[in-house]
């Protein structure tokens, strides 16, 4: 498999607090009504997921996992049994945490309003285009796809995969990143659009899997790739850029 020191240096600007929002928003809950229990299993799949794709992660995700983990081992205690420091206020060890992610929402909602009236007010003085000119849309880049929505369609890829194949633990090393990346430049054509899960239609084993979508994150770093995505859970759709839209030094800097 990939050398083990090959790690994905992503920029991630999204920290556990966003995680578990995406989580509950994810399953259509209120953030009163969360499952300590369900929500701590999410959230440890995806820093399992992040751990074997060798993806580096700020402490903060480490320290929310294990603050879940503690809260958890608190809701199977019988009330007699939370420790004599909580009991004063409050008996819900939930609380805490609901009252962090209420806050850090009203903040998240309230800069998402500030940034809409920015661009607002930047197009108010804007010069005005003549009729026939139909203006261009810029397609989303990978900032704006999550990247708990990747990691969620990786999650599914990889569980599918190991679903209909059985390789038990055999490791496959034919593949690195760069082979996948040369494959897939060689394979999707520019402005060539598929299906995130078509990517994979070719791999036989679970290495080769990661391999791929490792690459496919290297290429839309490189902004070789971009992804699309319509809504929350929506299919995501990967393209590969023109050589307009890339630019030409991009390309020759990729070839």
């Amino acid at each position: 498999m990939e050398n083990p020191n090959y790690k994905v240096q992503l920029e991630i600007f999204e920290g556990p607090l966003d995680l578990l929002l995406y989580l509950i928003k994810k399953d259509e809950l209120d953030i009163h009504a969360i499952s300590i229990e369900r929500i701590t299993k999410q959230y440890l799949d995806y820093i399992n997921t992040f751990k074997l794709l060798n993806i580096d992660l700020a402490s903060e995700f480490i320290v929310m996992a294990a603050n879940l983990m503690y809260l958890k081992s608190r809701t199977l205690l019988p009330r007699t049994e939370q420790p004599p420091e909580e009991d004063a206020e409050e008996d819900d060890p939930r609380w805490e945490l609901i009252r962090q992610l209420i806050e850090y929402k009203k903040f998240k909602d309230a800069a998402g309003f500030l940034s809409v009236r920015e661009l607002e007010q930047q197009g108010r003085f804007a010069h005005q285009p003549d009729p026939g000119d139909k203006p261009e849309e810029e397609p989303p880049t990978l900032a704006e796809v999550s990247i708990f929505d990747l990691i969620r369609a990786f999650q599914n890829v990889l569980k599918r995969f190991e679903e209909s194949h059985d390789f038990g633990d055999i490791v496959d090393d034919r593949y690195t990143v760069a082979d996948k990346i040369e494959f897939l430049i060689e394979h999707f054509l520019p402005g060539q659009s598929l299906p995130f899960d078509a990517l994979f239609q070719s791999a036989t084993t679970k290495s080769e899997v990661i391999v791929t979508f490792l690459a496919v994150l290297e290429l839309m770093k490189l902004n070789q790739f971009v992804v699309r995505q319509d809504g929350l859970l929506s299919a995501i759709t990967v393209e590969r850029r023109t050589a307009v839209e890339m630019g030409h030094e991009e390309v020759a800097e990729v070839q």
